[in-house]
């Protein structure tokens, strides 16, 4: 999904736009999908792409909404070593927007934690 910059910055909000365009990272704690607990799919604020099952959905105590695993073929990575580390970034695979990045150190069946901003993602219940 290719659009341009402005295009970006006439459909997302300022704070998705630096989360999703320019690699941003929101405040602990201050997406309300931390607390979401309905059945349903988070999909992309960007470009609508389902990403991630609520059913894969958990509480990581870090702030940030946090999955064990994405919609197959939802996701890509990318190395990531800004801010003095190395870090796998998680990107929508249909336009691209930056939504966090995932670490091995989530619960079963997948041992990895899918850390994300909740800027970058909207919640469709069922």
């Amino acid at each position: 999904m290719q659009k341009g910059d402005e295009d970006w910055r006439k459909t997302l909000t300022p704070e998705q736009y630096r989360i999703l365009r320019e690699h941003g990272t929101e405040p602990r704690g201050s997406s309300p999908l931390n607390n979401e607990k309905r059945t349903g799919t988070f999909i992309c604020a960007a470009c609508g792409q389902p990403l991630f099952s609520s059913t894969t959905k958990f509480e990581s105590g870090t702030g940030w909404p946090s999955f064990t695993e994405p919609i197959a073929g939802s996701v890509a990575t990318d190395t990531d070593s800004s801010h003095g580390m190395v870090r796998t970034e998680v990107h929508c695979a249909r336009c691209e927007g930056h939504l966090g990045h995932v670490f091995p150190d989530g619960p079963d069946p997948t041992g990895l934690r899918y850390c994300m901003n909740g800027a970058a993602l909207r919640f469709d219940p069922i």
